[in-house]
């Protein structure tokens, strides 16, 4: 057996997405870079560790033992490398955030100057939609969440890091219509892009459309604002999007805001964690870094 730590890594992150594609995406590495190992990997067993039929991945018994194991000798690296670094007196740890798929334009300015001061902290971050992002809080498999969202509940505390701003948004040429939410107009020509079930962009799109007094429309359901994003810009309708998202698209001419009553909706990006779960030091040292530098952030990178 002459296996890698590396193949082991890649092993273990495609069992638990039952995916190449998913796991070559949560590892950055490229989907043939990710087959490659499976297939050096899968070389050293006389049994198969995964099966392919239908172009769905199934793990086989054998495969999952090995799984467990690869999990093990990981868990035994971490433990090494966080005692290395605790002679060296500093942070260590890993770092659980679940994030809603917007965020990914907000926490990474609130993640680097937090990393590089501390290089003994891993991070892990999931990005999904905002109903799962509470399943993660509630199941205690994260140490926190970001949102855009109001927190309807007593079970979490937060911090408020970024105001969050929504407008209507066309292409160039769809926003020269200058559309007027007009029931017939929207059912006819001018279908809206939604979210899927689930996103907060969705839940806070429908409830401006209910106070417009529209709730039938002829729609579009993507699962990404990347991909509402680009069906936008195609021409293939207008939707409700943060504006956070659509920076570069907006000054470069690809997407329009389009003036609307009651538009911008306006609410605030929230840093949020279980109140009962008790916090790590890793953990403990971010809340006090954002609290301690989430003006400054947001001074030189949002405004």
């Amino acid at each position: 057996m002459n296996y890698t730590l590396n193949q082991l890594q890649i092993y273990l992150k495609v069992v638990q997405t039952m995916s190449i594609t998913k796991a070559a995406e949560e590892l950055n590495l490229t989907q043939p870079a990710v087959s490659i190992q499976i297939k050096n990997f899968q070389a050293q067993f006389e049994i198969p560790l995964i099966e392919i039929i239908g172009k769905k991945i199934y793990v086989t018994e054998f495969g999952l033992e090995i799984a467990k194991s690869a999990e093990g000798i990981i868990e035994q690296v971490y433990a090494i490398n966080y005692k290395t670094m605790a002679f060296k007196d500093q942070l260590l740890g890993r770092l659980k955030v679940s994030i809603v798929s917007t965020a990914k334009y907000v926490l990474p300015y609130f993640l680097t100057d937090f990393l590089k001061n501390n290089p003994g902290v891993e991070i892990s971050i999931d990005v999904t939609n905002r109903e799962k992002v509470f399943q993660s809080l509630e199941n205690n498999e994260v140490d926190f969440s970001l949102i855009s969202t109001d927190i309807n509940t007593p079970t979490f505390d937060h911090i408020d890091i970024l105001e969050n701003e929504l407008y209507l948004v066309g292409n160039a040429e769809t926003a020269k219509l200058k559309p007027k939410f007009v029931f017939q107009e929207f059912n006819k020509e001018l279908p809206l892009i939604f979210r899927e079930n689930g996103s907060g962009t969705r839940k806070i799109m429908e409830s401006y459309l209910k106070k417009q007094g529209i709730h039938v429309l002829k729609k579009i359901e993507l699962v990404s604002n990347e991909a509402v994003k680009q069906a936008i810009m195609a021409g293939l309708g207008y939707s409700i999007m943060p504006k956070i998202g659509i920076k570069n698209e907006l000054k470069n001419g690809q997407l329009a805001i389009i003036p609307r009553s009651g538009l911008p909706i306006r609410n605030t990006w929230k840093l949020i964690w279980h109140k009962e779960k008790s916090p790590s030091p890793v953990a403990k040292a971010f809340t006090n870094y954002i609290l301690a530098n989430k003006d400054a952030i947001k001074k030189s990178h949002f405004e």
